[in-house]
């Protein structure tokens, strides 16, 4: 959220999320407020490097360009002291020396030149070879140029580089020579006349800019490096571009308002697969442990300070290696021994809970978009008034009319998701026949508590919480405006009510806190809709094969708005860029006019002979990349690096045992008759470079074992003394059975086999003791392989 904007107007305020300048993603608008609540959660990799994750803050105009007014910029090497938790943070002015990224590569030298009459005199060589991630200009690729001056307190030398058109990375390799003392018998006094002692003072500056043309030059960025450091040595390094020191100071920082963040950034260098084999096998083991508690996978979630750290990776590695529903199993069972009421059942935030949440947000995804999409579309996108609560009714509303349509929305909703059952992934109907059978076998005399076992997750956790935030399970783009917000809330308070009749035994009406729900309920026929939870419960709870119809339906993708090159089948005008719908199924890549429109252009995935980044160059364009099919590639431009390296792995995947993939490719264009990356004439000639290799073989679920092995040893290692006090308790819980030591430290640890959980304890710190070594000969490595002239 942000407070207190710029009060001189109400405002219609957005956010946009960019890495350096480069927009990623952007919240809904916020009409007329000052202090705007967006409540909006992003997820995303990071595809590429960048020095910056900035949050800008926008006043949305009609006619003319949307108004900047202030940002907030977090330097990557500070991200690590917000992680975790919500700040607030002042929003800065926004000027060209505010906006300073990239970098540039140079090369100095000091030489010693004999002159004619035999003196010496020292001469400065400044090769400026080229820059890198240079700012955007309005949205666009700038248009740059160098000035390198050698500066002390009489003299300002000073020489300038061509302009580069239209990049962000300019390769300049221009060498400039500057005379640094004269030599003894030099006599004409002038501006430039410096005494040898005075290279004490002298320092080299390079000024990038961006050539405005017929309007001023914009300032990108400088650095300045002492003529001191050189001494007879050449010097060449990158150095990162900084802003001015007499920028526009003039600004106040503290009246344009401020925004609230929670940012959660984490950054892990994966290893070779080998390196990770004893970690991996010991937690894939861990459903083997007895008891469950000993294991290494539920020791994680222990010494977890927020136990969801511990559980996305944990269940993304267990999943990959199809050893997710006997954990699942086991830490249930472990939980039914605290469960003392039937109707407690999995109702708490337990490892289980968690691990089964976490699995149906990734392998339900298709699920819900199948079974929800429509009808979510409908109430969104023509949403009926459907508050029925006394309080928040406006004067002149009918409730009567309220409830039925309300009434309309919840039957929709309910007969979609109890319809739905035959499309409820195998994995999930694994996980729940386990959870109902071991909530059957702990309260045998209860007849419901099978149901409650799997409603409770299935109803309260996984439709109920889809339909009140489609936006988070991106069945929506946005998060809803707040009518339909609370219309959902309705339906989502009504689907839950539901989803526990036909599970619970006490009487059903009576337990509504909230009298305007109950007088709505009692329109329900109880009967009817018990039979059919019922019914559905059975049948996603059920290990039996589903009909073969429910895998005959392609599966949903990916889809969005992109770009992409006309594919030239006219040979009148200039092949432009079109605004397109892209849309990614199991079958069949295609682009529209607009969503919901028939495809123009359809490619089925089997004739996708490759996938793969285009070269900048080709087109001047950022963030673009090729389809390799039997036709001309397709060209097609993303609107960010982000959505570029999303597609390109989600075709990836789908096409990944095409029986005819290319070994090579051509990574620019065929432009005039010529390939721009190897100059053959020829434009059916096989590719100049190799395809890239092989990705993640799911096309449902995107996970890379060895990414998620990292970050379970990152966590160890995060919270290695807590292992360290972990195993000194169980050191002393099994020599010595009376009073325990330090007991705050250890006494919130379940610890069933002291001499068990020792054993795994002990492994898991020897394991990460052994990667510490590696990742550190690593860190040797890497930074001996980096050079930086500044931070």
């Amino acid at each position: 959220e942000a407070k207190h904007l710029v009060p001189n107007k109400m405002r219609d305020v957005f956010c946009t999320i960019n890495l350096d300048q480069e927009e990623v993603f952007r919240t809904q608008v916020v009409e007329k407020s000052l202090s705007p609540y967006f409540g909006e959660e992003f997820y995303f990799e990071i595809p590429r490097t960048f020095q910056w994750l900035s949050f800008y803050i926008y006043d949305k105009s009609v006619l003319q360009k949307d108004l900047r007014i202030g940002k907030v910029s977090i330097k990557k090497d500070d991200l690590c002291n917000y992680t975790g938790k919500e700040s607030w943070f002042l929003l800065q002015p926004i000027d060209s020396n505010s906006e300073v990224q990239g970098k540039v590569h140079l090369e100095l030298k000091l030489n010693e030149l004999i002159t004619d009459n035999g003196s010496v005199c020292q001469q400065l060589v400044v090769h400026i070879k080229e820059c890198h991630g240079l700012p955007l200009i309005n949205g666009q690729n700038c248009d740059p140029y160098a000035t390198v001056s050698l500066v002390g307190p009489s003299r300002n030398d000073q020489k300038k580089t061509k302009v580069k058109k239209k990049t962000s990375n300019p390769q300049f390799n221009e060498t400039f020579y500057f005379e640094v003392t004269r030599s003894s018998s030099y006599t004409k006094k002038s501006q430039f006349q410096v005494e040898e002692e005075d290279i004490e003072k002298l320092e080299v500056r390079v000024d990038l800019w961006n050539n405005g043309n017929l309007v001023q030059d914009i300032f990108l960025g400088e650095i300045k490096v002492p003529v001191k450091v050189l001494r007879n040595d050449s010097f060449q390094a990158w150095y990162l571009l900084q802003p001015r020191e007499n920028g526009n100071k003039s600004s106040k920082t503290d009246d344009l308002g401020s925004l609230r963040l929670n940012i959660c950034y984490t950054e892990d260098y994966v290893l070779p697969s080998e390196y990770y084999a004893s970690l991996r096998n010991l937690l894939l083991k861990s459903s083997d442990v007895q008891p469950i508690s000993a294991s290494a996978a539920y020791i994680l979630s222990e010494v977890c300070r927020d136990k969801y750290d511990a559980v996305l990776p944990l269940v993304r590695l267990l999943l990959h290696h199809n050893k997710l529903v006997p954990f699942v199993t086991a830490v249930a069972e472990l939980d039914l021994k605290d469960t003392q009421e039937a109707n407690t059942v999995f109702r708490g935030n337990t490892l289980a809970t968690r691990c089964v949440d976490e699995m149906m947000k990734i392998v339900g995804r298709h699920y819900l978009k199948v079974t929800l999409k429509p009808v979510l579309d409908e109430i969104c996108e023509s949403p009926k008034p459907c508050e029925i609560d006394p309080i928040k009714l406006k004067e002149g509303d009918n409730v009567e009319i309220h409830m039925e349509n309300l009434r309309y929305y919840v039957d929709k909703v309910f007969r979609e998701i109890v319809r739905s059952s035959i499309s409820c992934p195998t994995l999930m109907c694994d996980v729940f026949y386990s959870l109902r059978h071991l909530a059957a076998k702990r309260f045998p005399n209860d007849p419901h508590v099978q149901y409650s076992a799997v409603s409770s997750f299935v109803f309260l956790r996984f439709f109920a919480v889809a339909v009140v935030s489609p936006h988070t399970f991106h069945l929506r783009p946005h998060h809803p405006d707040a009518q339909t917000s609370r219309t959902l809330t309705l339906i989502s308070k009504a689907i839950q009510t539901l989803g526990s009749w036909g599970s619970l035994t006490k009487s059903k009406l009576s337990s509504f806190k909230e009298t305007f729900m109950y007088e709505f309920f009692k329109t329900f026929q109880e009967e009817k809709f018990t039979e059919s939870v019922k019914k559905f419960l059975d049948d996603v709870s059920s290990t039996e094969s589903k009909e073969p119809s429910g895998l005959s339906e392609p599966v949903h993708l990916k889809e969005g708005e992109m770009y992409k090159r006309a594919q030239g089948r006219t040979r009148i005008g200039k092949k432009n860029f079109k605004k397109r719908w892209f849309c990614l199924t199991s079958r069949e890549f295609t682009y529209h006019k607009q969503q919901d429109k028939e495809p123009i252009f359809t490619i089925p995935i089997k004739n996708i002979l490759a996938v793969e980044k285009l070269d900048e160059s080709s087109f001047n364009k950022k963030n673009m990349f090729q389809v390799l099919h039997g036709e001309k590639p397709l060209y097609i431009q993303a609107n960010n690096c982000v959505e570029a390296s999303e597609w390109i792995e989600a075709l990836c995947r789908v096409t990944r045992c095409n029986q005819k993939r290319l070994n090579f490719y051509h990574p620019s264009a065929f432009l005039n008759g010529n390939w721009l990356c190897c100059k053959a004439t020829i434009e059916n000639t096989e590719g100049c470079a190799r395809c890239t290799a092989d990705v993640p073989a799911d096309t449902q679920i995107e996970i890379d074992g060895d990414r998620e092995t990292e970050r379970i040893y990152s966590l160890f290692t995060i919270n290695i003394s807590k292992l360290q006090k972990l195993e000194e308790a169980c050191g002393s819980i099994a020599v010595y059975q009376g009073p325990q030591k330090e007991p705050d430290d250890y006494s919130s640890f379940t610890i069933e086999d002291s001499v068990a959980t020792f054993h795994t304890l002990k492994q898991i710190i020897d394991i990460v003791e052994k990667l510490n070594d590696s990742h550190e000969k690593y860190q040797k490595k890497r930074s001996s392989s980096a050079k930086y002239g500044s931070e």
